[in-house]
């Protein structure tokens, strides 16, 4: 009996670190087959000895393949299963091969969007912008680290599992997994979004609801601050003990002021759902950023913002 042929973890590294490239050689009538097809190679070579048993293996993957390339990564660990049962005499025909490959890659592509490009990065990236911002030159660097070691991670972790699953992960599949991991990815993209909306969108209406002549001892009385160290530290506690309406002695109260009393950042809350909206509408996005810039700077002109 011929001894039974294995892929070692090695292999199944080669395999994963070339998969890294799986839209290298993209192209519009088969998309991504050459990536997968140079993915596979190590495996292949090693699962079949003969020349011809490895040139029929390299047709078979020259098929039709697209997928989210992170989420390729169960596909492939599937197929190396499959590759190994075949190569082990196993009825594995290349049908089968093929009807795994295509019947995955749909689901899985549905899953990779909401989940990476929908949830991951924009958490990510707002971590970094935000740091960024704050002028610290780590923002990009860890935008840069966390976002590929979470995405090589990934991709290792998932094509074990598929490897080491089989054909079996299509029952994970049918059984609901897939819908619950984008669901759950939806759910904390939102919640990390609206989270950075107070932090990141500002808006500020000016318009004076009121101004209101305050007694004495409501404010400042900036004659009797004296112009040295003791009047500074004196101007310094009783802003402390007043807050900033105590500065004069009128107090203006303005429109943001009233709304910020009600709900703080409702305004921004608001015109970021507003452009949700607009986007689902399937305005474009720079529409959308030129209506901001006209109606902000008409709004700052005629002076309510």
């Amino acid at each position: 009996m011929a001894e039974k042929i294995t892929l070692t973890k090695q292999d199944r590294k080669k395999v994963w670190w070339r998969h890294q490239f799986l839209q290298g050689s993209w192209n519009y009538e088969r998309m991504q087959n050459g990536g997968w097809c140079y993915s596979i190679i190590p495996a292949i070579k090693k699962l079949y000895s003969n020349k011809e048993d490895q040139i029929a293996a390299l047709k078979r993957h020259m098929e039709f393949y697209n997928t989210h390339p992170y989420v390729s990564s169960p596909v492939m660990g599937v197929t190396l299963a499959l590759e190994e049962e075949k190569a082990n005499g196993e009825n594995v025909d290349d049908t089968a091969i093929q009807g795994v490959k295509v019947g995955m890659m749909g689901p899985l592509a549905g899953v990779g969007d909401p989940v990476f490009w929908f949830t991951m990065r924009p958490i990510l990236g707002a971590l970094g912008a935000s740091l960024a911002l704050s002028g610290n030159l780590l923002g990009p660097i860890l935008f840069f680290i966390l976002w590929n070691v979470i995405r090589l991670a990934f991709m290792w972790y998932t094509q074990e599992f598929g490897y080491n699953v089989g054909t079996k992960i299509a029952e994970d599949m049918s059984g609901g997994l897939l819908g619950k991991i984008t669901q759950g990815a939806s759910i904390l993209g939102m919640f990390i979004i609206g989270s950075l909306v107070q932090r990141w969108v500002s808006i500020s209406f000016t318009p004076v609801v009121s101004s209101v002549a305050q007694s004495e001892g409501a404010y400042i009385d900036w004659s009797q601050i004296k112009g040295n160290a003791d009047g500074i530290k004196s101007a310094l506690e009783q802003y402390s003990s007043l807050g900033a309406t105590g500065l004069n002695q009128i107090k203006v109260t303005t429109l943001q002021q009233n709304l910020d009393s009600l709900i703080p950042g409702l305004a921004a809350l608001l015109l970021t759902l507003l452009c949700c909206k607009l986007l689902k509408k399937k305005v474009s996005p720079i529409t959308i950023i030129i209506a901001l810039f006209v109606v902000g700077i008409i709004g700052r002109v005629i002076g309510i913002m």
